[in-house]
C-alpha cells in the first residue's frame, strides 16, 4: 500500500512539475483573479479577528474545494469538514492552529504555488489578500465550527 501512495505522490510531483511554465492569457488559471470577498470584508479580516464563517468558507469553497474535496484528489487534503481538514496527511499537518508557517495549507500556497501558478488549476489562484486572510485564521486558533455552520459546499453554477 505504501508503494502505491507514494507512487501516486510521484505522479502528482511530476504533473506539478510540468506546469513550471508561464501561463498564456488564455490558460485556464489566471494568475490572479478578483477576491471572492468584498473589500470590506477584506478589510475587517486583516484589520481584526477572522471569521471563519465571512473571511475563510468563502475563499476556500470557491478556490480550494473543487479538488479537495474528498473525491477529486482522495488521500490529499479534504476540506469537507474541520476534522478532514485538519487530519495529517503524509506530509505532517495540513493546518496547525496558531502555527501558519508550520501549516502546509500555508507553506505550498506561499512557496510551492507561486512558481508553479497552478494552484488551482483551472480558475483564478487566490489574492494575496485572501493568503494573509488564511495565514491569520491560522494564526488566531483556526476556529472552524463543528457541524452544518463548518460544512463547505461546493458553489453551484
Amino acid at each position: 500500500m505504501r508503494t502505491i501512495a507514494r507512487v501516486s505522490v510521484v505522479m502528482v510531483l511530476a504533473s506539478v512539475a510540468g506546469c513550471r511554465q508561464v501561463m498564456p492569457d488564455d490558460a485556464e488559471t489566471s494568475p490572479v483573479g478578483p477576491s471572492v470577498l468584498s473589500d470590506r470584508e477584506v478589510a475587517a479580516a486583516l484589520g481584526g479577528r477572522v471569521d471563519f464563517g465571512r473571511h475563510v468558507k468563502p475563499v476556500l469553497e470557491v478556490n480550494c474545494l473543487p479538488c479537495h474535496d474528498g473525491k477529486e484528489m482522495p488521500r490529499f487534503l479534504d476540506l469537507r469538514t474541520r476534522a478532514t481538514a485538519m487530519t495529517a496527511g503524509p506530509y505532517g499537518p495540513r493546518i496547525i492552529p496558531g502555527n501558519p508557517e508550520g501549516s502546509l495549507m500555508i507553506r505550498n500556497l506561499s512557496v510551492m504555488h507561486a512558481p508553479v501558478k497552478a494552484m488551482p488549476p483551472v480558475g483564478n489562484r487566490l489574492t494575496g489578500e485572501e493568503k494573509r486572510i488564511l495565514e491569520r485564521w491560522i494564526a488566531q486558533g483556526a476556529e472552524w465550527p463543528e457541524g452544518e455552520a463548518g460544512r463547505l459546499r461546493k458553489p453551484r453554477g
